[in-house]
């Protein structure tokens, strides 16, 4: 999720507040993307959570600087885990 790309939404007066409020933290833009990507993932709310908390995870794996480092077989172990973790993604 490295290539993310502004895309304009209306909304009803009172969830723009919400989300005005999200933005003093930082938040708003992430909400708002996870909420879309778990609707775009389907109906199933496990699913989507469990899509997203892989997409957290490889997230993680990606910010996590002491592992770039790390090589296994030529290949960095931060991509290893990242390719597994993709692997797991529900697409039903």
């Amino acid at each position: 999720m490295s290539n993310l790309i502004p895309y304009s939404v209306y909304l009803p007066l009172e969830y723009y507040d919400k989300i005005k409020e999200l933005a003093k933290e930082r938040k708003a833009s992430s909400t708002v993307r996870e909420a879309i990507c778990m609707i775009l993932d389907g109906n199933d709310s496990f699913k989507a959570g469990y899509n997203k908390a892989i997409r957290d995870a490889i997230k993680e794996i990606d910010g996590c600087k002491d592992i770039e480092h790390i090589a296994v077989r030529g290949k960095y172990l931060s991509d290893i885990l990242s390719d597994q973790l993709n692997e797991l993604i529900s697409h039903d």
